[in-house]
């Protein structure tokens, strides 16, 4: 099979779909000019690939004069691959793997090998996201629905300068779609079964009110079965979602030289989602009540508990550009809410037992976030052009996490797998409730500037102040101490500030009018944290300072036959010092492993980015990564106790070697009424290890092997692109993999979560444009 999927691989492996989709049936998708250069195409959905514009140095430019390594994925690409978050964007970008977990608040995204998986409440991502200039400061709110999507720009290694802290590994930049200028829209619905029904319906509607007035309403619903059957419910599918929401933009211009921008948003979201089955024998009596134990075969669970997250967020942007003679001034003001209950079974079994207790928990979260950015803008086309700025945030998170546990014991200990009711068992019932927050506030001033010294040879300077203060509480009252559940705390309070000066520096020679060369030195930068969770303990309230990372870029971007092929390369090297992970530590003379400064840790690799349009209906985008990133040293405790220290050249977890994908998309202009459409994907990586762990035995359970996935798609398409119909197969060659491999299950067994990408299964969609 390996060999099989290896010759695959050969044929799919050369990459992303990151740049541009064919829809001329989509409303307008225009981006307010950031400078006072004169206008380029912005829609990525009809530019060539020489001519795609992005915001990745917060001012409009051409993808190929940025000097950093970019990935860009059009909101054509993300629907053609079905995509409902970010978890689907991983197949269309080499270098962005996800983490998926028991609950949504605790997944995580990595680029280039690097990220952040923690519990902590105190603690923050390494990969910042950013809706329309919005920094989004909690992980689980950056995963919810990709809705009218323009374009997604991955920014790969570290982004201090221009988008702050906690981008040490890279920005997820999110631009939407902007009001049309006629009256217009779309309805879109979607049917996909043979691996649990879904249904989803969306659309977009373009109000123009007046000559400088426009707004966009947008709204969307979706619903899925589940890939995996709990029998403890009469084998109900679980692994699903229900989500809703609405957004709507309106875009004003009372004069000519000041642009409006009001969003707002509001979405819930309820996922049973993410069981984790139990994929092989445990060493008790557990294994006669756990169902289908196959690895990442398994499609069945048996627990008592259905695990969730129950979701609902909102917010407001309020954006003003406005002309200052050649500068222009940018202000983005943000208010956002985001809840969050986490309810999981912790014990992956249908009931107690003797010697196999049940443990359920119950974690509502509530959070707010403000943030206020103020920016100045230079022309682009003289010999010192800049950008300078000043950023506020202030991200308030509260948490009550209730851990019940049955516990039960039987005189003797019996040799078969006994349930709590039984009689004569004696039962107990721990339980403990702890309340626990943070307050995260941010303030910077910051500036990158450009000097063309020529008009072929430029040097680019960047440096950012950053003051943090994070303030933390933490109560626990436990009713009765038991299995997972520690005694009472608290009530425990900490406060920490950091300052820091993170920075860019570079040069970019244009070779020849198609083919730019950069080398660029960047530090990134992550902020202080705590390791804040239910059941912390005294030994665990120090302290974790920031990470921060050294990163040398060196990049060539080529754009040929006269904008049709673009073929961009890239290589880096990263140093990550003080990397904010679990590692064991001395605290107060005990060995504990927890959240903390872990050690030093390197990435470094090479990538290639591929877009290509040969002609105007046919489209191939494409890229290949590799990535070598490992532990180059672990801190070991104060004690000397190497025990649980993650060996040096361990690579790092989600973080494959290689990874490509490539994908074509042809339409079939018939000169009659229809058109057709014809779409293939395919992406492929190499082995990844999912848990980060001293053990090599542990390490070698929990690795993902390789896989790889094709997916296929036609359509009928109205000539005048007013109505079309697509029919879609997904993972064609049925290739079963697991998304997270976890230790820690009933009896030493192992946790697999299995995403919905790991069986084929078919789609229909319809959409119809007015």
């Amino acid at each position: 099979m390996k060999s099989y999927l290896m010759a695959g691989a050969a044929l799919i492996a050369l990459g992303s779909a990151p740049a541009f989709a064919q829809d001329a049936g989509t409303a307008g998708t225009q981006t307010p000019a950031a400078d006072a250069q004169a206008a380029v195409p912005t829609d990525t959905a009809e530019a060539a690939p020489g001519d795609i514009v992005v915001t990745a140095q917060k001012r409009s430019e051409r993808l190929q004069d940025v000097p950093v390594a970019v990935s860009v994925i059009s909101g054509d690409a993300l629907a053609a691959k079905g995509a409902v978050n970010l978890e689907g964007a991983q197949y269309l970008v080499p270098t962005l793997n996800f983490r998926k977990s028991g609950t949504a608040i605790n997944q995580s995204l990595f680029l280039r090998g690097v990220g952040t998986s923690t519990f902590s409440i105190a603690g923050e991502p390494s990969i910042s996201t950013v809706v329309d200039g919005v920094v989004y400061s909690r992980a689980g709110e950056a995963f919810s629905d990709l809705i009218d999507v323009d374009r997604i720009e991955v920014l790969r290694g570290p982004q201090g300068t221009l988008f702050g802290k906690n981008t040490s590994a890279g920005v997820i930049n999110i631009v939407t779609k902007r009001p049309g200028k006629d009256f217009g829209g779309y309805l879109e619905g979607a049917y996909y079964f043979d691996n649990g029904n879904e249904y989803r319906v969306r659309g977009a509607i373009d109000l123009p009110f007046a000559e400088h007035i426009a707004a966009r309403v947008t709204g969307f619903y979706g619903n899925y079965d589940g890939n995996i059957k709990n029998l403890a419910y009469d084998g109900k599918r679980v692994n699903g979602y229900d989500h809703w929401g609405v957004r709507g933009m309106i875009v004003a211009d009372p004069t000519p030289d000041l642009t409006l921008t009001l969003i707002a948003d509001y979405r819930k979201s309820d996922d049973n989602c993410c069981a984790e089955i139990i994929g092989t024998t445990p060493a008790n009596l557990t294994a006669s009540v756990l169902p289908d134990i196959r690895g990442n075969e398994s499609r069945t669970v048996n627990q008592n508990l259905i695990t969730h997250t129950d979701e609902k967020s909102w917010g407001a942007s309020l954006q003003a550009d406005w002309t200052l003679g050649t500068q222009t001034v940018t202000y983005i003001g943000s208010y956002r809410e985001y809840d969050n209950t986490e309810i999981r079974d912790g014990d992956w079994l249908p009931q107690p037992y003797v010697q196999a207790n049940e443990l359920h928990d119950f974690g509502p979260q509530t959070s707010d976030t403000l943030t206020q950015e103020l920016r100045i803008t230079s022309p682009a086309n003289q010999f010192f052009s800049y950008v300078l700025g000043a950023y506020y945030s202030r991200a308030y998170t509260e948490r009550s996490f209730t851990r019940n546990d049955v516990a039960c014991t039987l005189t003797p200990t019996p040799t078969v797998l006994t349930p709590c009711s039984t009689t004569g068992t004696t039962i107990t019932r721990p339980t403990g409730t702890a309340v626990f927050g943070s307050t995260f506030k941010n303030f910077a001033l910051f500036g990158q500037s450009t000097l063309n010294f020529t008009d072929r040879f430029r040097g680019i300077a960047g440096i950012r102040y950053t003051t943090d203060q994070l303030d933390v509480f933490h109560s626990r009252v436990t009713t009765l101490a038991g299995p997972g559940i520690q005694p009472s705390f608290g009530p425990f309070r900490g406060k920490t500030t950091n300052d820091n000066w993170s920075g860019k520096a570079g040069l970019q020679f244009d070779i020849v009018k198609q083919s730019t060369a950069y080398a660029t030195y960047s530090r990134g930068y992550k902020g202080p944290a705590f390791n804040i969770f239910y059941n912390l303990t005294a030994t665990g309230t120090n302290v974790i300072d920031p990470e921060t990372a050294d990163s040398y870029e060196a990049g060539l971007k080529n754009t040929l036959f006269g904008g049709k092929l673009v073929v961009n390369l890239a290589g880096y090297y990263a140093k990550y010092h003080n990397f904010q992970a679990n590692n064991p530590d001395i605290v107060a003379g005990v060995l504990v492993t927890r959240f903390t400064n872990a050690g030093e840790i390197s990435t470094r690799g090479a990538e290639l980015d591929l877009l290509y349009q040969p002609i105007r209906d046919l489209s191939f985008n494409g890229g290949l990564a590799y990535t070598d990133a490992h532990i180059d040293q672990f801190k070991v405790p104060t004690n000397g106790v190497t025990t649980g220290v993650v060996p040096s050249g361990t690579q790092l977890p989600y973080a494959p070697k290689w990874k490509g994908l490539l994908s074509a998309d042809y339409r079939i202009r018939t000169g009659g009424a229809v058109d057709f459409q014809l779409g293939a994907q395919g992406s492929y990586q190499s082995k990844q290890i999912s848990q980060l762990d001293a053990s090599a035995a542990i390490r070698q359970a929990t690795t993902i092997r390789a896989y790889g996935l094709v997916d296929l798609s036609a359509g009928i398409v109205d000539a005048d692109d007013r109505y079309r119909v697509t029919f879609q197969v997904k993972n064609l060659l049925d290739q079963s993999f697991a998304s997270a491999i976890t230790s820690g299950g009933p009896g030493g067994s192992y946790r697999y979560i299995i995403p919905r990408e790991a069986d084929r299964y078919f789609g229909v969609v319809g959409r119809v444009n007015f």
